[in-house]
């Protein structure tokens, strides 16, 4: 009988979901996040072998101790104006669609707790990123995080990485 009891709840917590966490990064002036839970690791940009006939945000492969991983270079995907390889860029080691991918970034920021509620869709405009990766936007104190859909993005056939 307690157990049911325990599965209502005031109208006032409905909306109070806790809070979902964020990987932040930058890609030129805009800042992005994505699911925590979708990171495997973060390094230290190393150039990697080029493939023949790749995209040319498809960068090339890296051996990560024993496992050949793509690496995407999302500056170059969403047609950022400058991609310098510097200190600060870093390659975001993730765990997509069953295997594993790198995504080089211009740096990363943080990890941010969202709640669902401070989430805002995004607007239908035409942009690099189809808006069907995009989960929306959240406003934090002085700044607009795009939170992403990695799993998504990384999928699309446009990526090339599909099996």
């Amino acid at each position: 009988m307690m157990e049911s009891a325990q599965h209502l709840k005031p109208a006032g917590e409905a909306a109070s979901a806790p809070a979902k966490e964020y990987l932040t990064f930058r890609l030129g002036d805009e800042e992005y996040g994505i699911d925590i839970l979708k990171v495997q690791e973060i390094r230290s940009y190393e150039a990697p072998t080029r493939i023949a006939n790749a995209p040319a945000f498809v960068k090339g492969v890296v051996n990560l101790r024993g496992v050949i991983v793509p690496i995407v270079d999302l500056r170059l995907r969403f047609a950022t104006e400058r991609c310098d390889y510097n200190a600060f860029t870093v390659t975001v080691v993730l765990h997509v669609a069953g295997r594993v991918v790198g995504v080089v970034v211009d740096s990363v920021s943080d990890v941010l707790g969202i709640a669902p509620q401070d989430i805002r869709p995004a607007p239908e405009i035409g942009s690099a990123v189809d808006t069907a990766s995009i989960v929306g936007l959240a406003a934090l104190a002085d700044r607009m995080l795009i939170l992403l859909d990695i799993e998504k993005l990384m999928s699309g056939a446009d990526m090339g990485l599909s099996d």
